[in-house]
């Protein structure tokens, strides 16, 4: 029931990011491609492992080349925040120290943590 629980979680948070209205400052990237490249990180964010699965670190590594300017990284950084704010799911600090760790174990460096508390528009 649990794990069924956690699935219905991960869906919400796929929707209420797709659905998210975000005002894009002429950025070009747009929450529906933060999804689409972050979608294979839920279940590793979720329930942790040895190593974060391929098809996550190149949707981390796709998303930090699309995220060249600073109105996109601000986008970048609101659609992941609103994703986890707005989801309903209690997230331990177990959760959040799996997805603020990303991009590390991705090999990149991106210029804020993914925290619900991030401050997106101080991310230059």
């Amino acid at each position: 029931m649990a794990s069924l629980q956690i699935r219905l979680v991960c869906l919400a948070i796929v929707c209420l990011a797709l659905g998210a209205t975000i005002p894009k400052a002429q950025g070009a990237v747009t929450c529906g491609q933060v999804v689409n490249n972050l979608t294979p990180c839920i279940s590793y964010v979720v329930y942790g492992g040895n190593m974060v699965p391929a098809q996550c670190c190149s949707g981390v590594k796709n998303l930090n080349s699309m995220a060249r300017t600073t109105p996109d990284r601000q986008t970048v950084c609101n659609c992941i925040k609103n994703a986890v704010s707005n989801s309903g799911f209690t997230y331990t600090s177990f959760n959040l120290n799996l997805a603020a760790g990303l991009p590390r174990k991705c090999g990149v460096n991106i210029p804020y943590q993914i925290s619900p508390n991030t401050d997106c528009s101080r991310v230059q």
